[in-house]
């Protein structure tokens, strides 16, 4: 089991730096996936037998072929504004370049005919400015859960028989040898000279620890907290129909805090995420017309970072969502109506209301789990968004709680995405880098590249 290059992690960033060795050098490539192959991932809720979590280990979801990404809603947004920070290391232009490959790789690969939006000269981004919101620009390429499904599994039939897969194979270590790095498995020693860790946000806790084995310097990054709102689809069909995905930023009166739209999922549903054992809340769409939904769904996130003396982010963001699996043994589901006036919703209320979930989640108050700071922020957000999507507002609105996206504290790499150690490299969402699967499919591009081209 000696290798040229061991990729750690199947997520987008993995797969198109497998991608690059595969079409352009002839260099002996594995890849450790803790999870599955894409076939074989499958998450037991079936709504009757299943309604909630089970904690499955790893989580078919977060876990497998493709990464937490795999049935994401497969949205691929080309610009620097957001998605992260992969333009500090290797340029604005040049992170845009191959943003746009990733892009035509996908198209070649089963997305072809997928729409890409644009923000650009849309009477949306008057409407926010107008209204004390900012839209920030983006192209957004939406393939769908279906078709990103397809996308991945074409990359995989290609991939397959030039670079030796190992599923179900979490990496236990990286040791530092004469002759590169040594991975360590249940399933045995992996040697390579040159190793790239890309393990995503689910890899976050393991890639700390490494982190700290290896005395690489790391400094604490943002979580993210907050709601996933449901409402009928055409309160959202103006901004939606035209734009798609839409960030849209609120600088709260109250406290100065920014709150922003995250992950919107037009005529979607919503859905579970298990991040080591804490269930949170995310969406999923469809490009199929057949699979659609009544609703669209969109996260509210407010970002926190913190200093000294306390740095650990991401416990702040699992204190609060362990908080919400104990309330509501899972996933909490309330009426924006009940929560600004200080009750809980019931089964009853739900039920009555004109939003239809699609979630099992189960009726609570979320003023009970979430702080009032970041409580009272998404509220003053509904109503900022309220006045450019009439209706975001109504009394029932579908509030559940808590979405959490975790981030790994930010490691730290040269402008190469390289660590202390020559031939270690450390890309996507999990080294903090990247926050999407553009950036994060960007990095694999860009490291395969640079060791391709210093051989």
């Amino acid at each position: 089991m000696n290798y040229d290059v061991i990729i750690i992690g199947a997520g987008p960033g993995g797969i198109f730096s497998a991608y690059e060795f595969a079409k352009k050098s002839d260099l002996k490539v594995a890849v450790l996936e803790t999870g599955n192959v894409l076939e074989k991932r499958h998450c037991p809720i079936d709504g009757k037998k299943i309604k909630t979590c089970i904690g499955c280990s790893p989580c078919s979801i977060m876990n497998g072929f493709g990464g937490a990404g795999a049935f994401s809603d497969g949205k691929y947004n080309i610009t620097n504004d957001f998605g992260g920070n992969l333009y500090e290391y290797i340029g604005k232009e040049k992170a845009l370049e191959l943003m746009h490959y990733v892009d035509e790789i996908n198209t070649s690969h089963g997305g072809e005919g997928t729409a890409m939006y644009s923000t650009a000269g849309t009477e949306l981004k008057k409407r926010c400015m107008q209204n004390k919101l900012t839209l920030l620009d983006a192209s957004v390429r939406h393939l769908g859960t279906d078709i990103n499904y397809i996308v991945l599994g074409n990359l995989y039939n290609e991939l397959k028989d030039k670079v030796d897969f190992y599923f179900n194979t979490p990496a236990k270590s990286i040791k530092v040898t004469e002759e590169g790095y040594s991975i360590d498995t249940d399933s045995g020693v992996f040697t390579g000279r040159q190793c790239i860790v890309s393990v995503g946000r689910s890899g976050s806790k393991w890639l700390e620890e490494m982190c700290r084995e290896l005395d690489i310097n790391t400094k604490s990054n943002r979580v993210d907290i907050g709601v996933r709102v449901e409402i009928p689809a055409e309160i959202f069909a103006s901004i939606t129909d035209e734009l798609y995905e839409s960030k849209i930023v609120y600088r709260t009166e109250k406290f100065e805090d920014s709150v922003r739209t995250f992950c919107m999922n037009p005529y979607g549903i919503v859905v579970n995420e298990n991040t080591n054992g804490i269930i949170t809340v995310n969406g999923h769409s469809f490009e199929d017309p057949a699979k659609r939904t009544a609703n669209t769904n969109f996260a509210l996130l407010v970002s926190k970072h913190f200093s000294e003396p306390f740095k650990e982010s991401n416990a702040y963001g699992e204190s609060i969502a362990r908080l919400s699996n104990m309330l509501g043994g899972g996933v909490i589901v309330q009426r924006f109506g009940d929560l600004e006036r200080g009750r809980r919703s019931t089964p009853k209320r739900i039920e009555e209301g004109t939003v239809r979930p699609t979630l099992a989640a189960t009726p609570g108050d979320l003023s009970l789990v979430l702080p009032k700071r970041i409580l009272d922020g998404i509220v003053e957000m509904i109503y900022a968004l309220d006045k450019i999507a009439p209706g975001t507002a109504n009394d029932d609105t579908l509030l559940y709680g808590v979405e959490v996206k975790f981030y790994n504290m930010e490691v730290e790499l040269d402008h190469n995405l390289e660590t202390r150690y020559p031939g270690l490299y450390m890309i996507g969402d999990g080294c903090g880098v990247t926050h999407s699967l553009s950036h994060a499919s960007a990095s694999g591009v860009y490291v395969a590249d640079r060791i391709m081209n210093n051989r």
